[in-house]
């Protein structure tokens, strides 16, 4: 029998986030994607709110890419209740 590599070639723009191990959380490469993202934004940066406030603000503070993460890490997490991807895999997780 011929084994199929899991490994699909999904790669993160940061070279940090690709070069750290599963943890064994669901979605949580994606997570820390995210939080590194909004951590990295203005609004927090020099603006001092929390991360919730400049999410829910959407007053151009936060990157359009952030919010891109937040909608892949939704439904990764929406993913894991939906018994149709135990045959189609999760939707947004990044497997290594």
């Amino acid at each position: 029998m011929v084994s199929v590599s899991r490994n699909f070639g999904y790669q993160f723009e940061d070279s940090d986030l690709n070069n750290t191990e599963s943890s064994g959380i669901s979605c949580d490469r994606l997570r820390q994607a995210l939080k590194k993202c909004i951590k990295e934004s203005y609004c927090v940066q020099t603006q001092a709110r929390s991360a919730k406030e400049c999410i829910n603000a959407h007053d151009g503070t936060v990157p359009d890419k952030c919010f891109a993460l937040l909608q892949n890490f939704s439904d990764c997490k929406k993913s894991l209740v939906d018994m149709r991807s135990r045959f189609r895999g999760r939707k947004g997780d990044i497997v290594t």
